[in-house]
């Protein structure tokens, strides 16, 4: 093989370099080298995939040629038939033999037994099978040669024989080896290597070389003649057509003997026809256009009988290929649009007329690629508007061609079982055909909208039609309704200015994903998604020039855009995380899917929050922070119940995940409610908030409840999920208690601007919703009693710190009451202080009966310490309304009267504390106190003796002693024994 292939490029490196200005010698070398090279290529790879074999083998068995689908079915038919008659005949030969032993009254019962219990033999040899008649009519030499090897059974077949035997075989029987793994499936390049090889090697390379090297020869001889002038013009071709004619009468004659030579010697004949008018009008221009033209068609029409009445797909792959070229070689630069789409569509009739017969996709997508390709090229370069009256119905018509050769190639595939739909030209065509409309109907109103109308009812009537034939063409049928419904949802963007071409990659993109998974291709697999990427980068160019200003809000171009390029991307995602094809084809295909619906959900929420804040900018004057902030609230919550509606409808529970992240997006937008300094409950929002959040509440129901009904197994909620859901209740639980904590804030504030009312509201709002969660709403069902730790703890803590800071912090207010007069325990600041000690009561109460308890003597002291700082507070507050001292931290501390009363307030307090620590046993308590009454002595001879003068001395050293008498009558030190007693500390 290597110096057949060294012989080969030696021939045609020679040729090549006679060509052009290269030494012919070291063009020959450099070919031969290759040649020889490529020669060893070749033998190492059928080397290395020559199955592993005895040796006494190895060259026993050639390798089978492959036959055609119709001879394989036959062949494969006649087998069964073979197989059934053996059975049948072995059956009988045992129900004789039963018969046999009963009628001799059971003699030798033993060998009966054996025979009958004998295994059926489960191989037979396979006859030969008779070919069809229309394969033997359609390739007369092939009887000449011997009927090769069947093929082997496919891989399901093997598995499904493998396991039958396994469940035949006795226990004690050896195990059957191991299945072989897959053979690997060749790439692109590999098939079309292979291809060339099969071809060059199939048949008689020889003369397939030979041929070659003859076209190039008579094309040299052409040229030479021509620029020797050796001979008339006329004469040099008129001898080439006659030599083409031989070849073509040479190659049908022997085509009986031995049709590959024929088929050889036609195509070169075919092609040397074509050389020689092509060399009339171009080169010496003996003939006109209009004469070359239909020498061409006849040409090409001759080709295409040859290859229908022999079988022969190269031949009519040669012959159209001829066709279509002939007006660009025979072009120019002058000629009629009309003259060239005619003659195309007479070509395209052909094709479609061998399409009846023959299922040859190369030839269909020759055809494609040429038409539309030099359609393309010339709409590019010479239409102009006024030529769409002649234009329009060539495309109309080469549209309808190629969907008609589509639907023939999937009847003439319906055997193959797979791949029966041709995803090129079924998805192909349209695409095609609406980007050629788009450019033709440009500045029409709305005339591709009305295009996309017009296709998606010509495709509902496509898949009307194959409806009835939907258990043999189903795979079409789906291909054919889902155009339908794309074009009709196309309809919309194409009815408005702006990116249509990135909505309509989307769609069509998400719709060769969907028939790339059912066919099982990687390849349109793929390109799918990569039309959807491709899809965004349009989108973001279309964007480059100046926006319309004048766009009708979420009905415009770019938002509608967006909006199908996120509905492919989810589309996409739930077809391959979602349902089970994708998975069983390959194990990563749902990782992928979760990409895609990714995807699509971050275009989904770009586009509305774009068309949001495009709105705000143009429409929205006054507020329009609060504007955005609501509608993106309305907004949130409606792709919340989308996702959920879409994850029970679809029972894909990955859509459930943009529902659960409803509460982290409101509790978000409830804190930038706090920058927008107004009310949430103004304006859109007195609307929208409501609504936000009982949507939101009654998702979250929904969530809890898991199904509907025993029955909707397939709605229940993920255990994921379900382990979010508390977490989520008590998120819920802070933007409700933020949002009304705010809105009563701003609400006091407008009605009250002077005072502390609006610093109130916060005490206001938030211990009232902490009282009503531990008081009356820890009675209801749901949601407060369903989840009580996710509202009663994780929820209320908070809440119960955010209060104790405020109370913290609201000493240094001096609770100003204006435009009322002060008085104590009835002014703001001292109303919601005791607003906040009796929620907290009510909250400790709950955490008890739940069973809690976080240290509860630290929380004692806390509230115990909280207490006297607030009686304290109170004391001065009430010293500076009515004494007027100022409330601030230094004239107190010069105020002979504050630091009096300080001194007094502390003392009875002291006694306050010992004679209830002494009543209840309480020594650490009474210690508490005293230690109160020792600070209050101290006090009292370190700053009051020298600070404080006159009559508010006298009354702090007289009250403070009486008060020390007091406490050492009424309450003396707890014995130890009663706290023992008591069991307290």
């Amino acid at each position: 093989m290597n110096w057949a292939f060294a012989v080969i490029g030696f021939v045609v490196g020679g040729i090549a370099a006679l060509t052009g200005d290269f030494p012919a010698a070291s063009g020959a070398l450099l070919g031969a080298a290759a040649g020889f090279w490529v020669g060893h290529v070749l033998r190492q790879r059928k080397l290395q995939s020559r199955p592993a074999v005895p040796d006494a083998w190895a060259a026993a068995a050639p390798s089978p040629t492959p036959l055609p689908l119709a001879d394989r079915v036959a062949r494969l038919e006649a087998t069964v038939d073979t197989l059934t008659r053996e059975l049948d005949a072995l059956r009988a030969q045992l129900a004789g033999a039963k018969a046999g032993a009963a009628t001799s009254g059971g003699i030798a019962p033993t060998a009966s037994a054996d025979a009958a219990s004998a295994p059926l033999p489960t191989h037979f040899p396979t006859p030969p099978a008779p070919r069809p008649a229309a394969a033997r009519a359609d390739t007369p030499a092939s009887s000449s040669t011997p009927a090769p090897t069947p093929p082997p059974a496919p891989a399901t077949a093997a598995r499904a024989a493998a396991a039958s035997a396994r469940a035949d075989t006795p226990a004690g029987a050896p195990a059957a080896p191991p299945e072989p793994p897959a053979p690997r499936t060749p790439g692109i390049a590999e098939r079309a290597f292979g291809a060339a090889r099969d071809w060059l090697l199939g048949g008689n390379t020889v003369v397939r070389v030979g041929i070659v090297v003859l076209f190039f020869g008579v094309a040299f001889l052409l040229k030479y003649a021509a620029d020797n002038d050796m001979l008339p013009i006329e004469f040099r071709l008129a001898g080439t057509a006659l030599a083409a004619a031989a070849l073509l009468a040479i190659g049908w004659r022997v085509r009986a003997r031995r049709a590959a030579y024929g088929l050889v010697l036609q195509g070169g004949g075919i092609g040397i026809l074509y050389l020689t008018i092509f060399a009339a009008t171009r080169l010496d221009a003996l003939l006109p256009v209009g004469a070359a033209f239909p020498l061409m068609v006849a040409v090409c029409a001759l080709s295409a009988f040859l290859a229908v009445r022999q079988n022969a797909l190269p031949l009519a792959f040669m012959g159209s290929a001829g066709g279509f070229l002939a007006p660009i070689l025979l072009s120019t630069g002058h000629g009629n649009h009309v003259a060239l789409f005619s003659y195309y569509a007479l070509l395209n009739a052909g094709i479609f007329a061998i399409a009846w017969f023959k299922a040859w996709r190369p030839l269909n997508l020759l055809g494609f690629v040429f038409t539309f390709a030099i359609g393309s090229a010339w709409g590019v370069t010479a239409y102009r508007p006024t030529l769409f009256a002649s234009t329009e119905p060539f495309l109309v018509l080469f549209f309808l061609m190629y969907v008609g050769i589509a639907l023939l190639y999937a009847v003439k595939r319906e055997l193959a079982l797979r791949h029966y739909v041709d995803g090129t030209l079924v998805f192909g065509t349209p695409i095609v055909a609406t980007a050629l409309q788009a450019s033709l109907v440009k500045g029409m109103p709305f005339g591709l909208a009305w295009s996309a109308v017009a296709l998606s009812a010509f495709y509902v009537a496509v898949a009307a039609w194959l409806a009835r034939r939907r258990d043999r063409l189903g795979l079409l049928f789906e291909s054919m309704l889902a155009l339908a419904v794309i074009f009709a949802t196309l309809a919309v963007p194409f009815a408005f200015s702006g990116p249509t071409t990135s909505a309509a990659w989307a769609i069509e993109g998400a719709a060769v994903v969907w028939l790339g998974v059912r066919q099982k291709r990687l390849l349109p697999f793929g390109f799918g998604l990569l039309m959807q990427v491709a899809a965004a980068g349009a989108f973001f160019t279309s964007l480059l020039g100046p926006a319309d200003t004048a766009a009708l809000p979420v009905l415009n171009s770019p938002y509608v855009a967006m909006l199908l390029i996120a509905l492919a991307g989810l589309f996409t995602g739930w077809w391959l995380h979602g349902r089970s094809e994708a998975r069983a084809w390959h194990a990563w295909m749902p990782e992928i899917g979760v990409a895609a619906a990714a995807w699509g959900l971050l275009w989904w929420v770009s586009g509305g929050l774009h068309e949001i804040l495009v709105y705000a900018s143009r429409h929205v004057d006054l507020h329009v922070e609060r504007f955005v902030i609501d509608t993106t609230a309305l907004f949130a919550v409606g792709t919340a119940w989308l996702a959920h509606a879409a994850r029970r409808r679809l029972a894909w529970p990955l859509a459930e995940w943009p529902a659960l992240a409803l509460a982290p997006v409101l509790a978000l937008l409830a804190l930038r409610a706090f920058d927008a300094h107004e009310a949430p409950l103004s304006g859109m929002g007195a609307f929208a908030w409501p609504v936000v959040v009982g949507a939101g509440l009654a998702l979250l129901w929904r969530q809890s409840r898991g199904t509907t009904g025993a029955a909707d197994a397939r709605g229940a909620t993920p255990s994921v999920a379900a382990r979010l859901l508390a977490p989520l209740h008590t998120l819920t639980f802070w933007t409700l208690c933020a949002l009304l904590s705010l809105e009563g804030f701003w609400r006091l504030r407008a009605f009250v601007p002077e005072g502390a009312w609006s610093w109130s509201a916060w005490a206001y709002g938030f211990g009232a919703l902490l009282l009503l969660v531990s008081g009356p709403g820890s009675r209801l069902r749901w949601p407060v009693a369903a989840f009580p730790r996710a509202y009663q703890v994780w929820g209320a803590a908070p809440l119960a710190a955010l209060l104790w800071l405020w109370s913290l912090a609201s000493t240094v207010s001096d609770g100003d009451a204006a435009p009322l007069f002060w008085l104590p325990l009835l002014n703001p600041l001292d109303v919601a202080q005791g607003l906040v000690f009796v929620a907290f009561a009510a909250w400790l109460r709950r955490l008890k009966a739940l069973g809690i308890a976080w240290h509860p003597r630290v929380v004692g002291y806390l509230a115990i310490a909280t207490v006297f700082l607030w009686f304290n507070v109170l004391m001065l507050r009430t010293l500076h309304h009515w004494a007027g001292v100022p409330y601030a931290f230094g004239a107190m501390a010069e105020s002979t009267l504050v630091q009096a009363s300080v001194s007094v307030y502390w003392t009875v307090c002291a006694l306050a504390i010992t004679i209830w620590a002494t009543r209840r046993g309480l020594r650490p308590l009474w210690f508490v106190g005293a230690a109160l009454l020792a600070l209050t002595v101290v006090k009292l001879f370190l700053f009051d003796l020298s600070h404080v003068t006159g009559i508010e001395r006298i009354v702090s050293f007289i009250g403070i002693g009486v008060l020390l008498l007091l406490i050492g009558y009424f309450s003396p030190l707890p014995p130890k024994a009663a706290a023992q007693q008591d069991g307290r500390p």
